[in-house]
């Protein structure tokens, strides 16, 4: 198994993102590709000889052929060792778990998370490091400059290796380990969470319904919720990963996990709901006849983590990304601990989780997690919640009401306009930033502004700066709006609006989201003309 180099040339559009790189299938499926990027990310890095990785994905649409094509080039650049998952599937959390746990030289997750999949859908890849999260700029800069110079890959011609069975077999001098993707990951959570308490809370007849929404959490969750904690057979629902998610949209929010929506909110709802998407790093949470938003999702935790074993000794402190509601905030002062406002992105946490500045992060797009990996955790949020509950003896109803009633209710919500003409997205995005000077003092409806800016962070522990991450408008009173154009997307721009407001009378907190925003949400599109510059009436999700 002589090594070959094979020619070929810079491809446009490989600059990575926040989660590495997206794109639709057939993109990485063209000639050269995907072979393009495994090989600026091994020079981006350093190169992999004498390396050991980690590799695995959500087992979406070339998922498989994927992961054998990185399997050829690692083993052509002289790597020691791969660690893949069976048939090449690991969810994202337990892939940085087991980068962390085996202490390897990073690894490469082949994932577009929430994004659907297929041959006419997307795909994605990214490489993170042996602290197990998501590659920092700096890397992802290197890796970016080998994708505009590259002049030559290296792989083997060999025959796809068998990764149906876990062992050890060899490609040419590298050795692959084929494991079994659920059992590390399962350990840890039985070290984080009391399972005694949690599985005697489903012999009580507590039910709930786990929607893995024909993703990777599906064998996940199975073994953790049905197998090892006795929820009932057939609480995880959707639960055999397929190539293109069942046809659906494997994100976790009330319009793409409909079908759980209508569960719980029906008249024989379980006590607790919950879903997950593509890749197994995010999560939704709802009781019965209730939805809890991921900002105050993060704000429970918080609050309560430390009646899971393993966060016993309570928060070193919490972070949140800018757009996510200030709900965490309140119970940070609450609590005496450190909140830290950072980018999207989850790579923008790492550095606070490895200097034990925060153990509790969280994004408003369902991302929720600790410093247990360096990744977001759809399944650890369930377990945590199901560790709260199992305690507290509360509904998730009552838990809500009485979490509002102490910190008070921060109503939140994100409209997003997916698919956007580029250009009118930037012209959009480019006429606010212009306008943020003159807006202070204005007043739209009964709203007057107190602050605009362009946020911009510098980094507590490393001293980076990241400029231009969102568009923000305060309101006198505590409410705001946030504009920022997504990045996890492969057509055109999504325009994402966040937007808050501050409620602390008791006896106005059990409102409808959207009605409690009206006015902020009109505010939102005077200001920005989001109709005019779109031609949009609505947005196309709304959570």
């Amino acid at each position: 198994m002589t090594p070959h180099t094979i020619q070929t040339q810079p491809i446009d559009g490989q600059k990575p993102g926040t989660s590495g790189l997206r794109k639709k299938t057939r993109v990485f499926m063209e000639p050269n590709f995907l072979e393009n990027y495994v090989q600026s990310i091994f020079d981006g890095i350093g190169g992999v000889a004498g390396k050991s990785l980690v590799l695995g994905g959500d087992g979406r649409f070339f998922n498989q052929t994927a992961s054998q094509t990185i399997l050829r080039m690692a083993a052509a650049n002289g790597a020691a060792k791969v660690i893949v998952g069976t048939n090449a599937l690991l969810s994202t959390p337990a892939a940085s778990h087991l980068i962390r746990k085996r202490g390897t030289d990073g690894g490469l997750i082949l994932s577009a998370s929430h994004n659907p999949g297929g041959p006419e859908e997307d795909f994605g890849l990214k490489y993170n490091t042996p602290n197990g999260g998501p590659a920092p700029e700096g890397v992802t800069d290197k890796i970016f400059a080998v994708t505009k110079t590259i002049g030559s890959y290296k792989t083997l011609d060999t025959a796809d290796v068998d990764l149906s069975t876990p062992g050890s077999l060899a490609l040419g001098d590298m050795e692959i380990e084929v494991v079994d993707p659920v059992s590390d990951y399962a350990a840890l959570m039985r070290e984080l969470f009391d399972f005694e308490a949690i599985s005697a809370l489903f012999a009580g007849g507590f039910r709930m319904q786990f929607d893995a929404m024909h993703a990777v959490t599906g064998p996940y969750a199975t073994a953790i919720l049905e197998g090892a904690l006795g929820a009932a057979p057939g609480s995880v629902v959707n639960g055999i990963p397929s190539k293109d998610f069942g046809g659906g949209h494997p994100d976790p929010n009330p319009i793409w996990a409909k079908s759980l929506v209508k569960t719980m909110m029906g008249p024989d709802a379980p006590d607790f709901g919950a879903a997950s998407d593509g890749d197994g790093d995010r999560n939704m949470i709802m009781g019965r006849g209730i939805y809890v938003t991921p900002s105050d999702s993060l704000a429970v935790l918080a609050a309560h983590a430390h009646l899971a074993p393993g966060y016993a000794g309570g928060l070193k402190g919490v972070a949140r990304s800018m757009p996510t509601s200030g709900a965490v905030d309140r119970v940070a002062e609450a609590r005496g601990i450190e909140c830290f406002e950072t980018p999207t992105g989850w790579k923008f946490f790492g550095n606070l989780l490895d200097a034990g500045r925060a153990t509790l992060c969280g994004e408003e797009s369902a991302g929720t997690g600790s410093d247990h990996v360096r990744e977001k955790d759809g399944l650890w949020a369930v377990l945590l919640w199901l560790n709260i509950l199992a305690v507290t003896g509360k509904s998730v109803s009552q838990m809500m009401s009485d979490h509002w009633a102490e910190f008070g209710r921060n109503y939140y919500s994100r409209h997003d306009y997916e698919d956007v003409e580029s250009d009118k997205a930037n012209a959009l995005f480019d006429g606010l930033r212009d306008k943020l000077p003159s807006l202070p003092g204005q007043t739209f409806g009964p709203l007057t502004v107190e602050s605009a800016d362009e946020f911009a962070y510098d980094d507590p522990v490393d001293g980076s700066h990241s400029a231009a991450q969102g568009l923000r408008i305060g309101f006198a009173g505590g409410g705001r709006v946030v504009f920022r154009l997504s990045g996890t997307g492969t057509v055109g721009a999504t325009l994402r609006v966040y937007l808050e407001t501050v409620e602390t009378d008791k006896a106005r907190m059990h409102r409808d989201a959207q009605e409690a925003l009206a006015d902020i949400i009109a505010a939102a599109d005077e200001i920005a003309g989001i109709k005019a510059h779109t031609g949009r009436d609505a947005p196309n999700v709304i959570t």
